[in-house]
C-alpha cells in the first residue's frame, strides 16, 4: 500500500510584535479622543474660517476677517487682558490657600484626614450654578455680607459685578483641583526627609520652604495649570456674578453664538482663547518644570 504524503499544516497566524502592541491597546482610547475632543476643536476651527451672514448664520467662503477684526480691536483686547487676569489671581490665591491646606491634610493621621478630604472634595459634588447663586446671595445688596458691614458703620457696598467677586467665586470652584495634585505630590514624599532638617537645625518654616517646598513642585504645577485653564475658560461664574458689563471671553462667545449669531466670530474668539491659553501654560510649565530640574539636578 502506497503512503499517502502528508498535507503540511498551516502555519499559526504570526502574532503582533512587541513595539505594536502599546500602539494596539492604545487605539480605542485614541480614537475616543479624536472623535470626542479634536473634532470639535477642528470644526471650530474652520467655522472661524467661514463668512458671516445674516441669514444663515455662515457662509462657506474662506475669511480671516474675524481674527482680524478680534486681534484688532481694543474692546476684544481689554476683555482677553480681564480674563487672564482674573484668572492669574484665582490661581495664585489657590496656590497661596491650597499648598499650606494640602500640607496640613497630608500630617492629619486617620480619621481626621478622611473627614477633612470628604470637605474639601464636598463642594465638587453641588453644581457651578448652584455655588454661583450661593455667591450672589452673600454679596448682594441684601445678603448677609452687606448687613454685617452696616452694622460696623461701613455701608453696604456693591459688591456683585466685579472682578473681585468673580474671583472669589473661582477660587472657591477651584480650590480642590489644587489641593488635590499638591496633596499626591506630598503622600509620594518621604516624611524622613522633612524631619531629618528639623534634626540638623533648620525651623519649621525653613524646612517646609528648603526641602518639601522643592519636591512637590510638579503638584503645584498641575494644580496650577488646572486652575488656570479652568478659570480662563470659565463660563457659568462670570456670566453670573460678572454681569452684562463685566465681559470676559467665555461669556462673549456665547453672545456670538446665541444673541447676535454670529457664529464665525465667535468660533474665532474660541480659537483665540485656545490658542492663548496654551501659550501661557506651555511657557509657565516650561519655567517651572526648568527651576525644578535645576533645583533637583
Amino acid at each position: 500500500m502506497s503512503a499517502v504524503a502528508a498535507s503540511p499544516a498551516p502555519d499559526p497566524p504570526a502574532a503582533p510584535r512587541p513595539r505594536a502592541v502599546p500602539h494596539l491597546l492604545a487605539g480605542p482610547a485614541t480614537l475616543l479622543f479624536a472623535a470626542l475632543v479634536l473634532t470639535p476643536l477642528i470644526l471650530t476651527a474652520l467655522l472661524s474660517l467661514n463668512e458671516f451672514e445674516y441669514a444663515t448664520g455662515r457662509a462657506h467662503g474662506f475669511t480671516l476677517a474675524h481674527y482680524a477684526a478680534v486681534l484688532g480691536d481694543p474692546y476684544y483686547l481689554e476683555i482677553f487682558l480681564r480674563t487672564f487676569r482674573v484668572a492669574a489671581l484665582a490661581t495664585g490665591i489657590c496656590v497661596v490657600i491650597g499648598v499650606p491646606e494640602a500640607y496640613v491634610l497630608s500630617r492629619m493621621r486617620r480619621p481626621w484626614r478622611s473627614v477633612f478630604l470628604l470637605v474639601v472634595l464636598a463642594p465638587l459634588l453641588v453644581s457651578v450654578v448652584v455655588r454661583a447663586f450661593g455667591w450672589s446671595m452673600l454679596l448682594g445688596p441684601e445678603g448677609p455680607v452687606n448687613d454685617v458691614l452696616a452694622v460696623l458703620g461701613f455701608g453696604k457696598k456693591r459688591m456683585l459685578y466685579s472682578e473681585g467677586t468673580v474671583v472669589v467665586a473661582l477660587v472657591h470652584v477651584m480650590l480642590p483641583f489644587m489641593i488635590i495634585p499638591v496633596w499626591t505630590s506630598l503622600q509620594k514624599l518621604d516624611p524622613a526627609v522633612e524631619q531629618a532638617a528639623l534634626s540638623f537645625g533648620a525651623s519649621r518654616a525653613t524646612a517646609v520652604l528648603r526641602v518639601v517646598a522643592p519636591q512637590i513642585l510638579p503638584g503645584i504645577l498641575s494644580g496650577s495649570l488646572i486652575v488656570f485653564g479652568l478659570s480662563a475658560s470659565a463660563f457659568a461664574i462670570p456670566g453670573l456674578l460678572g454681569g452684562r458689563r463685566l465681559k470676559m471671553v467665555a461669556t462673549i462667545v456665547y453672545d456670538q453664538y446665541l444673541s447676535d449669531l454670529n457664529w464665525p466670530l465667535g468660533a474665532a474668539v474660541a480659537v483665540i482663547l485656545l490658542a492663548a491659553n496654551l501659550i501661557v501654560m506651555l511657557t509657565y510649565h516650561r519655567v517651572v518644570e526648568g527651576h525644578y530640574r535645576k533645583r533637583m539636578g
